[in-house]
């Protein structure tokens, strides 16, 4: 991991850029410096678009006294472009745009590929975060797409909690994994997404073996997660990190 640059927020949170091979990421630690748990915040990709909310939810973190990090997903921002990732997107944009049903060729196409190199890489990440004397453990998972943040459940034994965000199209092999996923998890999940197959979402939250899981379903679309939501999701993480 090599630090490119640093900067002082205004509410004293380190933030620090960093490339880990050809993975760029963010780092922010909170004021105090001392060693803190850890929460990895997922993303669907574009590090630069997604950097407001990021940076948000990585203050919000800090304030309850987390660390947090993220990387940039592959074939998104400034990596290099994947072409197979590129053409999925099209044909999803295609099935949507005239109505079609997004098939599980699409599906699988889009988001199989990306967890089989995604999951490897946070684990490289987490690595070397853990190697830092200002990251403690335990480590959470936040957000992102949530086919990865099942994978990572099952196959990371360091992560002691997730969060997932029900916003993203899930393969049906990933009912199979969603069955192995036994840590304690809190899933959101908004009504009305216009992306997502609200029966399918609850389908899959059916299917975590957790033994504590909890579903907090909201109106509205996509973008429209209410703030009370977030404060539900780290008063989760203060409960099972800290």
């Amino acid at each position: 991991m090599h630090f490119t640059s640093e900067q002082r927020l205004d509410d004293g949170v380190l933030e620090r850029e960093f490339t880990l091979g050809e993975i760029p990421g963010i780092l922010w630690t909170p004021e105090s410096g001392a060693p803190a748990p850890l929460i990895l915040l997922g993303h669907p990709g574009g590090l630069h678009k997604m950097y407001p909310r990021l940076v948000a939810r990585a203050r919000h973190s800090a304030a309850e006294g987390f660390a947090t990090a993220t990387i940039e997903l592959p074939g998104s921002g400034d990596r290099p472009r994947w072409p197979a990732a590129e053409q999925a997107r099209a044909d999803l944009r295609r099935a949507l745009e005239v109505g079609e049903p997004v098939n599980d060729r699409i599906i699988d196409a889009l988001i199989l590929p990306l967890v089989e190199k995604a999951v490897p890489e946070w684990q490289a990440a987490l690595d070397a975060l853990l190697a830092l004397p200002e990251i403690s453990g335990p480590v959470g998972y936040s957000g992102g797409v949530i086919s990865i943040g099942i994978r990572l459940a099952v196959v990371e034994p360091r992560i002691s909690a997730a969060g997932l965000f029900a916003g993203s199209f899930v393969p049906r092999s990933m009912f199979e994994e969603a069955r192995q996923v036994a840590i304690p998890l809190h899933v959101l999940l908004q009504w009305d997404d216009e992306g997502n197959d609200r029966h399918a979402a609850l389908g899959l939250f059916d299917a975590f073996a957790s033994k504590e899981k909890t579903l907090e379903a909201n109106m509205g679309g996509h973008t429209g997660v209410p703030q009370f939501a977030g404060d539900a999701a780290a008063r989760f993480f203060t409960r099972h990190l800290k």
